[in-house]
């Protein structure tokens, strides 16, 4: 299982590590100075509980580079993600689940909710429908 973390900050690096040490197949999208030292020197989660720990786990700024992913986990600022959803499709698969770790109101949230406001879009959200069209809600996996 392949599954890539798109944003290695603070929830991002934490995610990867986990998963890593555990023995998943896990790349990160990555950019600036996050990315030249996971390359380098690894990931490196700290805990009280078990000290650190550096697990080796593929990094690239560049989201083709990984191809496809049975899980892509967006760990970016709400606000960030319409702006990579077109590089993010290289990553997205017919059965590709995209798992959201964006704190916030889901882009998706009136989704098959059924009700009144059944099918409403959040343009606050998601201007332009941007996450709606290039992920598709029937994908998405929610953690909020």
């Amino acid at each position: 299982m392949k599954i890539c973390i798109f944003g290695a900050g603070a929830i991002g690096g934490y995610m990867a590590a986990k998963l890593a040490s555990a023995g998943a197949d896990v790349s990160l999208v990555a950019r600036g100075p996050h990315l030249a030292a996971i390359q380098n020197q690894g990931l490196t989660l700290i805990e009280d509980q078990t000290g650190p720990i550096t697990v080796p786990v593929r990094a690239v700024s560049d989201p083709a580079d990984l191809g496809v992913q049975d899980y892509v986990i967006v760990t970016l600022k709400a606000h960030s993600v319409p702006a990579v959803v077109p590089a993010m499709q290289p990553l997205i698969g017919d059965d590709t689940t995209i798992v959201s770790g964006v704190n916030g109101v889901p882009w998706w949230y009136f989704h098959k909710i059924g009700g009144p406001y059944e099918g409403t879009r959040l343009k606050s959200v998601d201007p332009g429908n941007v996450q709606w069209d290039g992920f598709g809600p029937d994908r998405v996996l929610g953690c909020v």
